[in-house]
């Protein structure tokens, strides 16, 4: 009977719960071939010795089927050899030759006799090459060293050729890498209109991983571009070519990533003078039902059926003006306080009369 506090035990029941491999048999010593062990040195002579002279059942080796070679239990399967025996109890499993490596991994990592960190650094390498859309933290989680660990491995192995369309998390989600600003967008209008929302929520609403939505939380909180300096590039370059209207002159675009719009508007969401008043959060509700990122705009145009474009150009071009409208009776407003224009610099907009000069 096993021993449910045994370390022998506790690698019988993670194989159990964890590993879906077939029922035990008795195989013949013979008819089993080395394993293709992560184990970087081969077996360990002590080790063996010590299961040799050990009374205690042993739980079953795993064998990959197809090709008879051991995936988990070297060092019992040398014991048994030691002790003369001619059969082993073992359990198939029926996956591929990538899968049963991962298995190994996975079944040495915290029992019998665990995988050094060099072992473990080096199926990390193995793994990158197998499953090259795993994330770093799935990798870690499997091997046992950190995701960035993992990740200056993927460097040294791969360089810049690291990029792919999206990687597997530890949760069994594909997410894409995040190469593209169109995920950080996302996550910060999410963020603008539902400033208590949890990392985990803005993260699944924008399809990115939690970490980039914290980055992307923090930037917003220094008043930041959510975009990375080296993404920006791929936002502009979809407005860059855009004609302006004829006769019409189009605002300077703000180039200082502190004063982006959603940068800005996530600032004014924190303050509590708008967000404990009603009228505050009216301006605050109906400036991020504007808040409309110039990625969206192609996706806007599209769902503009043709025989309202002009409708629409038009609408669209008549709010633009009550905007600037709404922007000068604010700017007048801070040029009424001196204070408050030389805070915001707007007093080098405000005109004076001549006798103030």
């Amino acid at each position: 009977m096993l021993n449910g506090n045994d370390p022998v035990s506790a690698r019988h029941a993670f194989i159990e719960s964890e590993l879906h491999v077939g029922e035990s048999v008795r195989v013949p010593l013979r008819e089993l071939l080395p394993a293709d062990s992560p184990r970087l040195a081969g077996e360990d002579a002590d080790h063996v010795r010590t299961l040799a002279e050990a009374e205690a059942e042993k739980p079953p080796i795993i064998v990959h089927r197809s090709t008879m070679r051991v995936i988990d239990g070297m060092h019992r399967l040398r014991a048994a050899a030691a002790r003369g025996e001619d059969e082993i109890a073992v359990r198939f499993f029926d996956g591929d030759l990538k899968e049963a490596f991962i298995l190994a991994v996975r079944a040495n990592i915290n029992h019998g006799m665990p995988l050094s960190f060099a072992d473990r650094t080096a199926a990390a390498g193995r793994i990158i090459l197998s499953h090259p859309n795993w994330s770093d933290r799935a990798i870690a989680r499997t091997v046992g060293i950190s995701a960035k660990s993992v990740s200056k491995v993927r460097f040294k192995m791969l360089g810049e050729s690291t990029q792919v369309a999206g990687r597997i998390g530890a949760d069994g989600r594909e997410r894409p890498v995040n190469s593209s600003p169109d995920g950080r967008l996302r996550a910060a209008e999410f963020l603008a209109n539902n400033p208590d929302a949890s990392l985990r929520e803005a993260a699944a609403v924008a399809d990115v991983s939690v970490s980039t939505v914290n980055d992307v939380r923090n930037r917003l909180h220094r008043g930041e571009d959510p975009v990375l300096p080296s993404q920006r590039g791929t936002v502009e370059s979809s407005t860059a070519d855009a004609p302006a209207a004829s006769g019409r002159s189009r605002p300077e675009r703000r180039d200082d990533p502190a004063r982006s719009g959603l940068g800005i508007l996530q600032h004014l969401t924190q303050d509590p003078s708008l967000r404990f008043s009603e009228p505050g959060r009216d301006l605050l509700r109906v400036l991020h039902l504007t808040a409309v990122s110039s990625v969206k705009w192609p996706t806007l145009i599209g769902a503009i059926p043709d025989h309202q474009v002009g409708v629409v150009a038009d609408l669209v071009e008549e709010f633009a003006i009550q905007w600037k409208d709404l922007a000068e009776q604010i700017r007048s407003k801070a040029c009424a306080t001196p204070h408050a224009a030389a805070e915001t610099g707007a007093d080098s907009a405000c005109v004076r009369p001549s006798g103030d000069r």
